[in-house]
């Protein structure tokens, strides 16, 4: 079991779905957890309550919006000033299908700010301060999407792709900081296929609608088009993976992109 009392992690975009598991799993390891998201006070509150009930020592509510690079730096400084960030996880993503001829530069620049400079701006802000300790541990949440693309999603493929590029950079920067003993600086992605969450409804729905709106057949269809497994993900799972990639047993385990998608990425 990885202990995780005395450290602090903070999640972006764990109001609910793949942040809000991940989160859960840092709580029960023992971990003080920074909830953060745009969410409405009843749905922010709903998500300390749940990561409180994993076993988180303590729980916090950040708001920062992830376009807004000074909205980011006052968020890391107030959670510098709680202890610190040993661990940081990029969740906060949106996403939008559109084809390239009808992208517009509002779409590109939304997804691009959170899903790639909202990540970014933490991980330029609390990596030092990992390394100072000697253990710090950064799991940006990428995608299949940051391995191989689809139709329909530039703007959402080259923020993901970019996302893997710039935690590749920072392992290598940090690839030397810490030891053995203490764990380390790694900064690894978890790469997710369909996953059961808000962010595919969407897709889900426009598939649906093909099968007269049979939720199921849509989802079905969507699995055998991409997913060799025809499973969809829990976000559990993702955040079993992220607790892993905390453990000081992990150490050696940076730079990489580790797919969660049934086969996806290996055909």
């Amino acid at each position: 079991m990885t202990d995780l009392e005395g450290k602090t992690a903070l999640v972006t975009g764990s109001v609910q779905g793949i942040g809000l598991a991940v989160a859960k799993a840092l709580a029960g390891a023992g971990a003080r957890v920074a909830v953060h998201g745009l969410a409405a006070k009843a749905e922010a509150e709903a998500a300390v309550n749940e990561v409180r009930a994993a076993g988180a020592a303590d729980v916090r509510v950040f708001h920062a919006d992830m376009r807004d690079a000074d909205a980011i730096g006052t968020m890391m400084a107030e959670i510098a000033d709680w202890g610190g960030a040993d661990i940081l996880v990029n969740n906060a993503g949106i996403q939008k299908t559109v084809n390239l001829a009808e992208a517009d530069a509002a779409t590109w620049d939304a997804i691009l700010s959170v899903n790639l400079s909202g990540a970014f701006h933490t991980m330029r802000l609390a990596l030092p301060a990992m390394a100072q300790n000697g253990y710090g541990r950064v799991i940006n949440i990428a995608s299949v999407h940051g391995l191989v693309a689809s139709v329909n999603k530039a703007p959402y493929v080259a923020s993901k792709f970019g996302l893997v590029g710039l935690s590749r950079v920072a392992a290598l920067e940090y690839a030397a900081q810490g030891s053995k003993q203490a764990g380390g600086v790694t900064v690894n992605c978890i790469c997710p296929g369909w996953t059961e969450t808000a962010i595919i409804e969407p897709q889900v729905q426009a598939r649906a609608a093909l099968f007269g709106g049979d939720r199921d057949k849509g989802v079905a269809d969507l699995l055998a088009e991409k997913q060799p497994s025809h499973r969809t993900s829990d976000p559990a799972e993702i955040g079993a993976l992220a607790l892993w990639l905390c453990s000081p047993i992990a150490h050696n385990v940076t730079g990489t992109s580790i797919p969660v998608d049934g086969g996806w990425t290996a055909q």
